[in-house]
């Protein structure tokens, strides 16, 4: 006899509409939730929603992330898209903010990123897994250079930290509790509650 597998989710009678009325209340509410690995998918989803509650009003956005990051490209088309609209987005962490991630969450101006008390935030430099013959690792080697000094750039840009500190900073893993982040420049405030983004 089967085991149940109870790490599976299972559909449930009504679980469609459930899910078309959770997502009409979060359009409603101009609100995005960027949860979990970075990829092209994720990417394009936040991409239509972004364009779409733009071409709906000029009013902010919030939008929630809580990601360890990802792909670094698909980060960066979001990280566009955001500065691209015309509706100005909230940014506000929560879990943690990791990696491209952060890349993302660093597309809002400093006024306009937000944290959760217990949000967590890493930064450092890109890795990749270089494999092929020798030019070809060479190529990748220097694609993850020109990456590293382009988010260093970006770091360095959106905290009003010297880039050589950033560089310095990123060469390893380098965590940020909620206060630190707000210390380092990343974040412009602590938040417990919705009402604070508008005070």
């Amino acid at each position: 006899m089967d085991t149940p597998d109870t790490n599976t989710p299972h559909a449930t009678p009504g679980s469609e509409p459930r899910t078309s009325y959770l997502e009409e209340k979060a359009f409603k509410a101009r609100t995005l939730l960027v949860f979990g690995t970075i990829t092209d998918t994720l990417a394009a989803d936040v991409a239509r929603r972004l364009i779409a509650l733009d071409a709906e009003s000029a009013e902010p956005i919030d939008m929630l992330v809580s990601s360890p990051g990802g792909h670094l490209e698909s980060g960066d088309t979001m990280h566009d898209l955001v500065r691209f609209i015309t509706a100005p987005v909230n940014m506000i962490g929560t879990g943690w903010v990791g990696s491209a991630a952060t890349h993302l969450y660093l597309a809002a101006p400093r006024e306009r990123r937000f944290c959760l008390p217990n949000t967590r935030f890493l930064i450092h430099q890109p890795s990749g897994g270089a494999g092929g013959p020798a030019s070809d690792i060479a190529i990748q080697a220097q694609e993850i250079v020109k990456a590293r000094e382009r988010i260093a750039r970006t770091i360095a840009r959106q905290t009003g930290k010297p880039l050589e500190v950033v560089l310095a900073d990123i060469e390893r893993d380098h965590w940020l509790s909620a206060e630190e982040a707000v210390d380092y420049g990343l974040v412009s405030r602590i938040i417990e509650h919705k009402t604070a983004l508008k005070g």
